[in-house]
């Protein structure tokens, strides 16, 4: 049988996450035929098993959490009460089916913009097929194609793991009843943000992380601070510490040995999230055919414009090996868009990056950390207030944590900061605007904000030492 010839678009884009949408969304208006190929729910990680259900979730957490200490702000309750994981999971739903469901009529009532569901792979330079849950197949051919294919969790080569039923963070999100002990492997932000979750939501939770500390990107003071207060909490920390063999018993728990400098332990649970990193979903898509290099993870390699090696080929969002951040997602489709519809230079070179730790209080981040500055050799000093001196913190009763700013000695400009408050991301992005401002640290300290704030702690924490 002859296979049909491929149907002809001005672009096709590979998958509808936060670069991916918007960016067929804008070729279609400017009046480029295009098809967007979608193989799973419209909207991408963030929308469906990422950002927008966990944080619904956290926000759930964070309410039994503050149900447990009415008393301390003098209102009287029943009791400490008791997380009903399925209704927590209805309301859940209800917010990603509302978000889903806009993107998908966003799509669909587009000009020029084909909604093609099923999974798709290269079958040459130039050419696409999908497969459709039914079996069927359709050939596609464009110039111009934009991979936006996102990442999964990963799955460590664990002895016995494959024989055990463990969760991930999407499958985390399925569950409608409080796991009775929760063993965490990894202490990332994956693993610290459902840690502390379902810590609230009534689990015991123990946290094994192979290295010596949680998000052990950030400064030892930071990642000390985020231990303490997960323990405050509750949650049990294994530091230094692996996974080396799961096994299911006759009662249904799992066993789980876990090595550390002590020697080998076995930890019995009840359920079993892994949550130690993420793969790119390049498996199975055909990019060799088309002529794409990807690196030695499997990520596709591509230049400051998000171009591949294959002429007529970008990658977009987490799959190119960059930050997997929805916002660095999105900006990689403002790249795009503007280089081709607006005739811009833009690219990925000296962007700043900033995120945010959803666990509660907050961990905000962005630009270099007291490490980092270090080994840049660069003459700075370190701003830093306790969140027990901010009277916002104090009012609200949430005074855990700090803020911290690396200031260039030469310039008193901002080079980067940790928030970790109440309300630590939106802190952390006040203090971004400002290095993108070029504002100077005594700019802020003279600054008139109202009170009272949590801004208005960036006065204290710029002020001239008396030292």
């Amino acid at each position: 049988m002859e296979t049909a010839s491929p149907f002809r678009y001005d672009a096709i884009v590979l998958g509808t996450g936060q670069a991916g949408k918007p960016l067929a969304v804008d070729l279609a208006r400017a009046g480029w035929r295009t098809a967007i190929v979608e193989r799973g729910p419209v909207g991408g990680t963030c929308i469906n098993v990422g950002c927008t259900p966990t944080k619904t979730l956290v926000a759930s957490a964070r309410v039994a959490h503050l149900t447990g200490r009415a008393g301390d702000y003098g209102i009287v309750t029943a009791g400490r009460g008791k997380a009903d994981l399925a209704a927590v999971k209805r309301r859940k739903d209800g917010v990603v089916e509302s978000f889903r469901e806009r993107n998908v009529r966003r799509l669909t009532g587009t000009p020029n913009l084909d909604l093609v569901l099923g999974s798709a792979r290269f079958t040459g330079p130039g050419t696409i097929e999908v497969s459709a849950r039914d079996g069927s197949k359709r050939a596609l051919a464009s110039g111009r194609i934009f991979v936006n294919v996102g990442c999964r969790p990963a799955v460590p080569a664990t002895a016995g793991l494959d024989a055990v039923p463990f969760l991930d963070s999407s499958s985390m999100l399925d569950l409608e009843e409080v796991p009775a002990k929760l063993l965490v492997l990894g202490g990332g932000y994956v693993g610290v943000e459902y840690g502390q979750m379902f810590r609230r939501f009534g689990s015991d939770v123990t946290i094994v992380q192979r290295a010596r500390a949680l998000l052990s990107r950030e400064d030892t003071d930071v990642t000390d601070a985020v231990a303490a207060i997960l323990r405050e909490d509750g949650v049990d920390l294994r530091f230094g510490s692996e996974a080396v063999s799961a096994a299911r018993r006759s009662d249904g728990r799992i066993d789980v040995v876990v090595r550390g400098e002590g020697g080998e332990e076995r930890i019995a649970c009840t359920h079993l999230l892994v949550a130690t990193g993420r793969v790119p979903n390049t498996d199975g898509l055909g990019l060799e055919t088309a002529g794409v290099r990807l690196d030695g993870r499997g990520f596709v390699v591509v230049n400051e414009r998000l171009e591949t090696s294959a002429e007529g080929v970008w990658c977009l969002g987490d799959a190119n090996g960059g930050p997997a951040f929805t916002h660095v997602s999105y900006d990689d489709y403002r790249i795009v868009r503007r280089n081709l519809l607006e005739g811009g230079g833009a690219s990925t070179h000296g962007r700043m990056i900033p995120y945010t730790v959803f666990l509660d209080p907050q961990l905000g981040r962005v630009g270099l950390t007291e490490a980092e500055a270090k080994a840049a050799g660069r003459p700075f000093r370190v701003a830093k207030l306790p969140m027990s001196g901010v009277a916002r913190a104090i009012e609200t009763g949430e005074t855990r944590g700090f803020l911290k700013a690396i200031v260039d000695e030469e310039g008193d400009r901002i080079l980067g900061c940790a928030a970790l408050g109440i309300e630590g991301g939106e802190l952390m992005s006040m203090l971004q605007l400002a290095m993108m401002g070029g504002l100077s640290a005594r700019a802020l300290h003279a600054a008139v904000f109202a009170h009272p704030t949590l801004a208005e702690s960036l006065n204290n924490l710029f002020a001239p030492s008396e030292a």
